[in-house]
């Protein structure tokens, strides 16, 4: 039976890239210097760090900036709230990975009220999708890909 799953992945080695590449820019900038900012990178956490949360808006900006040159949805970026203490200001950057569990549900149910002829299943942080034709596989992607999620989602592992 043709299938495919729904995911929210991103490209770990582009996403470290990306990060070393900001935190060269913010080096060699002139409004950057002396300041100590600079990003520092978790699991699936950026950490930004200036001295005036003015900065850190530009810091996202060109964080947001090389993500998009290296095609990475910057959609999985989450900004929390600045922290502010002294003449010093941090924030936390999440990125989102896996489907939650709210968001599949959504997702399940939005393609069981389509009335294709197609199967959706939670697994894990992805949806499995299955169905007896291409054609209605192609068209639940479709389907996925008009609904109005701020979430990057991708879809991999079609089968035929």
């Amino acid at each position: 039976m043709p299938s495919f799953d729904i995911v929210s992945e991103i490209d770990r080695h582009e996403f470290t890239n990306a990060v070393d590449q900001a935190n060269r820019e913010v080096a060699n900038r002139f409004d950057f210097k002396g300041t100590g900012a600079e990003f520092a990178l978790t699991d699936n956490d950026i950490s930004l760090k200036a001295q005036v949360e003015f900065q850190l808006d530009q810091m996202f900006d060109i964080l947001a900036n090389k993500f998009a040159k290296r095609s990475l949805d910057i959609r999985c970026l989450e900004r929390l709230d600045p922290q502010i203490a002294g003449n010093e200001a941090r924030q936390q950057v999440k990125v989102k990975v896996g489907i939650d569990q709210d968001l599949a549900r959504r997702l399940v149910k939005t393609i069981k009220q389509s009335k294709l002829k197609v199967q959706a299943a939670i697994q894990g942080d992805q949806v499995r999708v299955t169905g007896k034709k291409r054609d209605d596989l192609q068209a639940t992607i479709a389907l996925v890909k008009d609904e109005k999620i701020d979430h990057p989602l991708q879809f991999v592992n079609f089968r035929d």
